[in-house]
């Protein structure tokens, strides 16, 4: 009983955290005055979040990870608020991005993007805003779908375990 309270804190309150952070920690040094870091940061942490992800996944197809469901869910939404970040640093560079100019704007359009429904609300109009969205595309097809199919196999897995159990 404690090990699925665990769980369901982990499930609910890491993604709760990040949200928190994200809109309370002042983002300002981000974007086209400090183009070195601005970058830097962007692609240290993506590549942080794959490693981890697959490396992740790996332990769970490997029967070896304990709690996958709850790391995973942290390591996509961690993902989730670095775009979001890198598109509301880029968005202080006139023309990059079109109709964002607030941490909701970035966030929305990063989910938008993630889910690739695209309302055109918001939309790249510079080259590195158009980069970004690509990468960003890239990234779900590739780490996110990794996650999602192996946050499914250990639901699909967990059920079949309990069916067994129970009958």
């Amino acid at each position: 009983m404690r090990e699925l309270v665990r769980t369901y804190v982990g499930l609910l309150a890491g993604p709760v955290l990040l949200l928190v952070l994200y809109f309370t920690v002042p983002l300002g040094w981000f974007g086209p005055h400090h183009p070195a870091v601005s970058w830097s940061a962007f692609g240290v942490l993506l590549t942080v979040l794959g490693i981890g992800l697959l490396r992740e996944v790996r332990l769970q197809v490997l029967g070896q990870s304990r709690h996958p469901v709850p790391r995973i869910l942290i390591l996509l939404c961690s993902a989730l608020v670095v775009f979001a970040t890198a598109y509301l640093a880029m968005s202080r560079d006139p023309g990059e991005l079109d109709g964002l100019t607030t941490k909701v704007d970035a966030l929305y359009f990063t989910v938008i993007t993630m889910a690739t429904v695209g309302y055109g609300d918001i939309h790249p109009s510079g080259q590195a805003a158009r980069v970004v969205v690509m990468l960003q595309l890239l990234y779900t097809v590739v780490f996110l779908t990794t996650g999602v199919t192996a946050l499914t196999r250990q639901v699909k897995t967990r059920a079949v375990k309990r069916a067994r159990h129970e009958g």
